[in-house]
C-alpha cells in the first residue's frame, strides 16, 4: 500500500490509502502462476508419478538418489505437459461443460497460444531430462505417452468414438512402465501387469464419473458411453471391466513378484470394487450416489493397490527375483530393490479425491 496525500480545501489535507501498481503486480503474478499450475492437472500428475515410482521401485535395480529424483521430476513434467496440451486442445469443449468451465483457458486467464508453448516446452524438457538422467528407452516411452494422450486420445478418439476412454486409457497406464524402463533400460512382464491393471481400471473410473455428467458431454458433443449407449449399457460395461480389473489385480501375486500382503489387500479391495459396481448396475437413473461412490472409491482403490505393492517390496518380503527385462544400462543396474521404497506412500498420501 502507498500512502498518498490528497489536497482538499485550503488549509486542509486528506490522506487516503491507495493500492499502487507496484504492490498489485506481485498479486497478479501469483494468480498467473497458479493458473499455469492448474493447467498441469496437478492431482492427476501426482497419481501418474506415484504409479511410475511403483514401477521404478519394483524393478530389480539400485539407482543413486540424484538419478531417482531426476527421473521422478522428468516423469512429473511429462505428465504435466500432457495435461497442459489436453487443456489447450479441449478449450472449446471445456468452455461449454460445467465441470471444466472454470479452467484457466475458458476463463481467459491463460491464452491458448501460451498454453501450447508452455506444454511443448515442458514436454520437450521432460523427455530430454529423462533421457540424459536415465536412458533413451525411458525417454522414448515418455514421449510416446505424451503424444498418445494428446494426439490419439485428445485430438482423435475423445470426439470420435464411444471407446475413447478404453483405448485412450493406455496413455494413463504407461507411467509404471516408464518408471521400470528408467531403471532397467527395457520392459518386462512385471510392469506390463501394472499397465494392465491401470488400463482395466480406467473405463469404470471414468464411466462412473460420466454417468452423472452425461448432459455435459452431450452438450459438448463428446460421445462418451453414457451419452451414446445409455445408462443401462454403461453400468453393465462398468461391471464387466470391474470383474476383469479384480482378476488382473491379483496377477502380481499369482506371478510371484508380489507377496501375500499385496495379494490379500488386492482381494479385499477388489471385492469392495465389485460390490459397488454391482450396486451401480442395479441402481436406477435417479440414483446419482451409486456412480459417485464408485468413482470416489476407484481413486482410493488404485492408490491403495499400488501403495500395497510398494510397501510389499519395500519390506523385503520377497526374495531377489530374476528380471524379465531387456537392455540393461551398464553401470546403473544391480539386482537389488530400490532402497527406501517403503517411504513412498506416506509422501503421496495427500492425493485428493475431490479434484481428480
Amino acid at each position: 500500500m502507498n500512502v498518498k496525500s490528497i489536497a482538499g480545501r485550503p488549509g486542509e489535507g486528506r490522506t487516503r490509502f491507495a493500492l499502487s501498481s507496484d504492490s498489485a503486480r506481485p498479486l497478479a503474478d501469483h494468480w498467473r502462476v497458479s493458473d499455469f499450475v492448474a493447467l498441469t492437472k496437478p492431482r492427476v500428475m501426482m497419481l501418474a508419478v506415484f504409479t511410475a515410482l511403483v514401477g521404478l521401485s519394483s524393478a530389480p535395480v539400485r539407482l543413486d538418489p540424484l538419478t531417482i529424483l531426476a527421473a521422478v521430476l522428468a516423469i512429473a513434467a511429462g505428465a504435466a505437459a500432457a495435461g497442459v496440451l489436453n487443456m489447450w486442445y479441449d478449450a472449446d469443449i471445456d468452455a461449454v461443460m460445467s465441470r471444466t468451465a472454470m479452467r484457466p483457458i475458458p476463463r481467459g486467464k491463460v491464452s491458448r497460444f501460451e498454453a501450447l508453448v508452455f506444454g511443448l516446452v515442458l514436454g520437450g524438457l521432460a523427455v530430454a531430462v529423462l533421457g540424459l538422467a536415465t536412458n533413451l528407452a525411458a525417454a522414448a516411452l515418455l514421449a510416446c505417452t505424451i503424444l498418445f494422450y494428446v494426439v490419439v486420445y485428445t485430438a482423435w478418439l475423445k470426439r470420435a468414438t464411444r471407446q475413447n476412454i478404453v483405448i485412450g486409457g493406455a496413455a494413463g497406464a504407461l507411467p509404471p512402465v516408464i518408471g521400470w524402463a528408467a531403471g532397467t533400460g527395457g520392459v518386462g512382464l512385471e510392469p506390463l501387469t501394472l499397465f494392465l491393471i491401470i488400463f482395466l481400471w480406467t473405463p469404470p473410473h471414468f464411466w462412473a464419473l460420466a454417468l452423472n455428467r452425461s448432459d455435459d458431454y452431450a452438450r459438448a458433443g463428446v460421445p462418451m458411453l453414457p451419452v451414446v449407449a445409455g445408462r443401462a449399457a454403461t453400468t453393465r460395461q462398468i461391471l464387466i471391466y470391474s470383474g476383469l480389473l479384480v482378476l488382473a489385480s491379483e496377477l502380481p501375486w499369482v506371478l510371484g513378484f508380489a507377496g501375500t500382503v499385496y495379494g490379500a489387500i488386492a482381494a479385499v479391495c477388489g471385492a469392495l470394487f465389485l460390490l459397488l459396481a454391482g450396486q451401480l448396475n442395479r441402481s436406477t437413473g435417479a440414483d446419482r450416489r451409486a456412480a459417485q461412490r464408485l468413482f470416489l472409491f476407484s481413486i482410493a482403490y488404485l492408490f491403495v493397490l499400488f501403495a500395497a505393492l510398494l510397501v510389499d517390496h519395500g519390506r523385503g518380503s520377497l526374495p531377489p527375483m530374476r528380471s524379465s527385462h531387456v537392455g540393461r544400462t551398464a553401470g546403473s543396474v544391480h539386482a537389488e530393490l530400490l532402497p527406501g521404497a517403503d517411504r513412498g506412500p506416506r509422501s503421496l498420501v495427500n492425493l485428493s479425491t475431490s479434484e481428480v
